[in-house]
C-alpha cells in the first residue's frame, strides 16, 4: 500500500494523516543473537527481579492511557515483583527520546515520529519499540466560521504539534495531496502550518491567531469545547481505520541488562489494556485522576467523554502504518529515506501475549533477527 493511498481514497471525505521523522538506521545485523533478551519464564515471575527501579517515561495525554491507567491503578507495578516504578513525565518527544539517550529513563510511551528520531540519531543503538499502546485520537478541529469544507483551509493558519511530529507530518502530506505546497521548514504556503505546543493551541484558537489544528487528544476536544468543529478524524484515513499514535520503548542497554523486568513491564501493560477494555468508565475516571495529579485539576467531562472513544488502545504496535507514516515524512522532504530494520523487538511481547492465550503481533519485516 502506497503511502498516498488512504489520502486518495479518502479526499471527499478529509484530510492529513499522522506522522513521522528521519534517516537512516541499523539493525541489530549480525549481533542480534548474542544480543536477544532471554527473559523469566511466567512461572518465575514472583522471583525478585535483576533490578530495583524501573524508571517509565510518558505523556500527561490521553494517548498514553496505558502509562496512566497502569501508574494510577499499580497493575504494572504489581508485576514487577518488588522492583520499584519511578515514574516520569514528559511535554515532548525529543525531551523524552533525551533522556532516554542520556540514560535517565529506561522504557518509555512515545509516539512514532520520536521513536524513530530516536533510532536514527542513535544509529540503532539505542532503542527497539518494544510494543504498541494506542491508535487514534487525532482529528482536525476548525473554527467553523471561517472553515466549512476542506477546500476553506486554503489560506488558512493551521496548528501542528511540532515541525516534523507525527501530526506535523501528516498534515503536510494531506496538502500534497490537495495539490498544494508549503515548505516543510518555515510552515509557509498555501496554508500556513503553524507549530505550536499543545498546552498553548487553545489559547491561540479561542484568540483566532489559528484557524485550527491538526491535534492528538485531549487537546482536539478542547478545542471542540471552546466553539470548533471536527472537519475530519483521522481514522477515517485508514482502511483499518488504525493507525499507531503510541509506542512503548526501551533503552538496548536496559533491555539486554534487564529483561526479566522489561517482560515484567509489558505484562503489566498487557494485563492494563485488558483491564481498560473491560472497565471502560474506570479506566476513563482513572486517567483523569492520573491528569489531575499531574496538572493540578481533572479534564471536563465535555472534554474527557467525546476524547476516550476516540482512542483504540492495543498491544499492536501497528508496524505497517509505522512505515507508512515514514514514507510520508520522506515524501514531505523532511527525511531522507530511513533504514527502519531492527526498530522493532517484540519477542517479549509475543511471549507475553501467548502466555496470556492471545495472538503474537508482527513487526512488519522491521524486528530483531
Amino acid at each position: 500500500m502506497s503511502a498516498a493511498r488512504p489520502l486518495t481514497a479518502l479526499r471527499a471525505i478529509a484530510v492529513t494523516a499522522t506522522l513521522p521523522l528521519l534517516l537512516t538506521a541499523c539493525g541489530y545485523g549480525s549481533e542480534a543473537k548474542k544480543d536477544e533478551p532471554k527473559a523469566a519464564d511466567a512461572a518465575d515471575a514472583g522471583k525478585k527481579l535483576s533490578a530495583s527501579e524501573v524508571r517509565i517515561g510518558y505523556f500527561p495525554n490521553l494517548t498514553h492511557a496505558t502509562a496512566l491507567v497502569g501508574l494510577q491503578e499499580g497493575l504494572i507495578e504489581k508485576e514487577l515483583s518488588g522492583t520499584k516504578v519511578k515514574p516520569q513525565s514528559f511535554n515532548a518527544g525529543p525531551s523524552e527520546i533525551e533522556a532516554l539517550n542520556g540514560g535517565s529513563l529506561d522504557i518509555g510511551f512515545i509516539g512514532p515520529s520520536p521513536s524513530i528520531n530516536g533510532y536514527v540519531k542513535s544509529k540503532g543503538s539505542n532503542l527497539r519499540i518494544i510494543s504498541g499502546s494506542a491508535s487514534g485520537g487525532v482529528k482536525l478541529v476548525v473554527n467553523p466560521d471561517k472553515i466549512k469544507t476542506l477546500d476553506d483551509l486554503k489560506g488558512k493558519k493551521i496548528a501542528t504539534p511540532q515541525k516534523g511530529n507525527t501530526q506535523d507530518v501528516a498534515f503536510l502530506n494531506w496538502i500534497s495531496e490537495k495539490g498544494w505546497t508549503v515548505d516543510p521548514e518555515s510552515g509557509k504556503g498555501d496554508v500556513s502550518v503553524v507549530r505550536t505546543d499543545n498546552k498553548v493551541t487553545p489559547d491561540a484558537f479561542k484568540q483566532g491567531s489559528i484557524d485550527g489544528a491538526w491535534v492528538p487528544e485531549p487537546t482536539a476536544s478542547k478545542l471542540v469545547s471552546d466553539g470548533g468543529s471536527v472537519l475530519l478524524d483521522e481514522t477515517a484515513l485508514w482502511p483499518d481505520k488504525k493507525f499507531v499514535i503510541t509506542n512503548i520503548i526501551v533503552s538496548q542497554k536496559f533491555l539486554k541488562e534487564h529483561p526479566d523486568v522489561v517482560e515484567a513491564v509489558l505484562r503489566g501493560t498487557v494485563k492494563t489494556n485488558e483491564w481498560i477494555h473491560a472497565n471502560q468508565d474506570k479506566a476513563k475516571a482513572s486517567a483523569n485522576a492520573r491528569l489531575a495529579a499531574e496538572g493540578g485539576k481533572p479534564l471536563d467531562a465535555k472534554v474527557i467523554d467525546p476524547a476516550w472513544p476516540s482512542i483504540a488502545i492495543t498491544d499492536d504496535p501497528l508496524a505497517t502504518t509505522l512505515k507508512i507514516q515514514s514514507e510520508w515524512a520522506v515524501k514531505a522532504k523532511l527525511i531522507e529515506q530511513p533504514d527502519l530494520a531492527g526498530i522493532y523487538d517484540l519477542r517479549l511481547l509475543n511471549k507475553v501475549l501467548k502466555a496470556a492465550g492471545k495472538p503474537e503481533v508482527s513487526d512488519a519485516g522491521l524486528g530483531a533477527k
